[in-house]
């Protein structure tokens, strides 16, 4: 089984940074991908960034490229989602969650096996 165990929410006003953890452990493969993904009430998970563990790419939603930044720590197992600028509309729950490739940074959450609790970020205008 794997874990994975999203921190670092809150609320902020809008033009502030937070920054996310995603914690894996269990039986975390680190070969895999892992993205970020957000939902606000009523609407779809979608998609906010991924990074491929073996060589640290990126890949961002349009909407957030510029304004976030995943990193990685292959020793502490840690992803981070690093977000400036913040805006109203970027409040949602935000979930990591460890894909089924290597390779691919998908953006459907279907290509995404196991799944954090979700940590809360709320932006104040």
């Amino acid at each position: 089984q794997v874990q994975l165990v999203e921190s670092g929410g809150g609320l902020v006003q809008a033009g502030g940074s937070l920054r996310l953890s995603c914690v894996a452990s269990g039986r975390y493969n680190s070969r895999y991908v892992l993205g970020w993904f957000r939902q606000a009430p009523g609407k779809e998970r979608e998609f906010v960034g991924g990074i491929r563990w073996s060589d640290g790419s990126t890949r961002y939603a349009d909407s957030v490229k510029g304004r976030f930044t995943i990193s990685r720590d292959n020793a502490k197992n840690t992803v981070y989602l690093q977000m400036n600028s913040l805006k109203v509309e970027d409040t949602a729950a935000y979930y990591c969650a460890e894909g089924f490739s290597a390779v691919v940074v998908g953006t459907d959450p279907r290509n995404y096996n196991y799944w954090g609790q979700g940590t809360q970020v709320t932006v104040s205008s």
